[in-house]
C-alpha cells in the first residue's frame, strides 16, 4: 500500500510520532510519504491508497497548516482508509473532563475541514521544555503541577506509549489493507 502521512507539529513530538509511524509501516513492507502539511499544499492525494494525518492540540485546536490541508484533501481522504492521530498531554491521563475536551476537539477539527476520519487515536504527548520560551515553560509548569505530575526545569519527558503505537501502525495497515474506510472514532480513556 502507498500511505501519505501528513502532520502539523509546535515543538516536534508529533514530528517524531509521525516519523515512528512511517518507519512501523516501510518495515512492514508499504510504501510511505511523510511531510509537514505546510508542505503538502497541491498535493495529489488521490496517488495514495491510505492517510494518515496527525497533529498537536494546543490551546484546544490543531495546526492552521494541518486544517487547510485536510480542508483541502477532504473529498479526495473520503474515499480512502484514514487515520487522524491527536496528539496531546491530555491523552496521558484519565480525566473525563479532559477525554470530553479532546473529543470536542476532534469534533472542531471535522467541523472545519469537512473531513470525517476513518479511525480517530489519541496519543500522549510531551513536555518539550527545551522548545518552550519563558512564558510557555511557566505556563506548562503550572499545567504540570495541576496534574500532579513532577517535572524538571529544562528536562523534556514523553508520555508516548511508542509500543501501543506501533501495535496501532500493525492494526490500522492490515484494516486498511482490508478496504476498512467506514468512519469510526475510537475513544480510549475513562
Amino acid at each position: 500500500m502507498k500511505i501519505l502521512i501528513a502532520y502539523g507539529t509546535t515543538e516536534g513530538q508529533t514530528r517524531k510520532i509521525a516519523r515512528f509511524c512511517a518507519d512501523r509501516l516501510i518495515e512492514a513492507g508499504h510504501s510511505v510519504e511523510l511531510m509537514r502539511a505546510a508542505d503538502a499544499e497541491g498535493l495529489d492525494v488521490g496517488r495514495f491508497d491510505g492517510a494518515i494525518l496527525a497533529g498537536s492540540v494546543h490551546i484546544g485546536q490543531y495546526q492552521d497548516d494541518l486544517i487547510r490541508f485536510a480542508r483541502g484533501a477532504a473529498e479526495t481522504l473520503r474515499l480512502r482508509p484514514t487515520l487522524f492521530l491527536s496528539v496531546s498531554l491530555a491523552a496521558a491521563g484519565d480525566e473525563p473532563d479532559d477525554w470530553k475536551g479532546l473529543q470536542d476537539c476532534v469534533a472542531r477539527f471535522c467541523e472545519a475541514t469537512g473531513w470525517t476520519p476513518g479511525r480517530v487515536e489519541h496519543i500522549a504527548g510531551a513536555f518539550r521544555f527545551s522548545q518552550y520560551d519563558f512564558f510557555r515553560t511557566w505556563a506548562m509548569r503550572w499545567i504540570a503541577a495541576r496534574k500532579g505530575q513532577r517535572v524538571v526545569p529544562g528536562e523534556d519527558r514523553e508520555y508516548t506509549d511508542w509500543e501501543a503505537l506501533r501495535r496501532l501502525m500493525k492494526d490500522w495497515a492490515e484494516s486498511a489493507g482490508r478496504g476498512l474506510s467506514a468512519p469510526a472514532v475510537t475513544a480510549r480513556g475513562p
